[in-house]
């Protein structure tokens, strides 16, 4: 198993290091946004053409691939027509004559190194006979489920109200996002732990418990929540916005506040 996680790393680091090549060509950050849910199903292919085939894993290769799929394309159609997102214009400008090789580190090797970490529930998967699948696969298959629809329905929803002209400057709140300020990083967390659930049954399955923790962490505490609500802090509207609307969770606006 040593060996196969080497060759893994090895792969995720060739992939990381063209994409940090397309953006010195395209002077864009961003596409490492794009690499991202892709990075994942290159994964799911190599496991699929190097690894012993079980019920489990195919699971798994079509739950992971779905999700990775759906975020690059969604991706893609969000940046195609725009300028750099504010994250990475922001560590351009910071970062100034270190941008280079800290976009290298910081940006690509590191989000290498922790989609290496995240997809950790395959690997196990892939590297033991499987018992046959149960009610926690069932179980874990509708978390995911649920996580999807968050994340997907959401970010459609958001797409939509940024396309009309006249949302320009305003904050979403309807849809799912009058139950939750961020339903597509409420999804995604949701989604990661149900593939863990999938993965829990395999033997040292138990293992995988590190990548829904990894993935809470970093979009709770790092890259996803804390950005977003920096971003929007002091806009009278999303500040009112906060008052009714859970951060996070799901849950109906408060009764105090006029829901739209």
């Amino acid at each position: 198993m040593s060996e196969f996680l080497l060759t893994s790393a090895l792969l995720i680091w060739i992939y990381a290091t063209a994409w940090f090549i397309l953006s010195l060509i395209f002077k864009r950050n961003d596409i490492a946004d794009i690499a991202w849910g892709l990075g994942y199903v290159l994964l799911c292919v190599f496991y699929f053409f190097t690894q012993e085939f079980s019920d489990r894993i195919m699971v798994l290769y079509i739950l992971v691939g779905l999700w990775g799929t759906r975020l690059t394309l969604h991706i893609f159609m969000r940046n195609r027509l725009k300028t750099e997102d504010f994250r990475y214009h922001k560590w351009r400008h910071d970062w100034g004559k270190y941008f280079h090789i800290r976009s290298y580190l910081q940006v690509y090797i590191l989000q290498g190194f922790l989609l290496w970490l995240i997809i950790s529930p395959l690997a196990i998967v892939s590297f033991h006979p499987q018992p046959s699948l149960n009610l926690l696969d069932i179980a874990g298959i509708l978390l995911w489920l649920i996580g999807f629809y968050f994340e997907a329905i959401g970010d459609y929803q958001l797409a939509r109200f940024k396309s009309n002209p006249e949302n320009k400057g305003r904050v979403m709140k309807s849809g799912l996002w009058k139950y939750t300020r961020h339903p597509n990083y409420f999804g995604e967390v949701i989604l990661w732990w149900g593939i863990f659930l999938v993965a829990y049954s395999s033997p040292n399955g138990l293992f995988g418990l590190l990548s829904p923790i990894l993935v809470s962490i970093l979009i709770l505490f790092v890259s996803g929540l804390p950005m977003m609500e920096k971003r929007y802090n002091g806009i009278p509207e999303y500040e009112a916005y906060k008052q009714k609307t859970s951060i996070f969770i799901p849950r109906p606006p408060k009764r105090n506040e006029r829901s739209d």
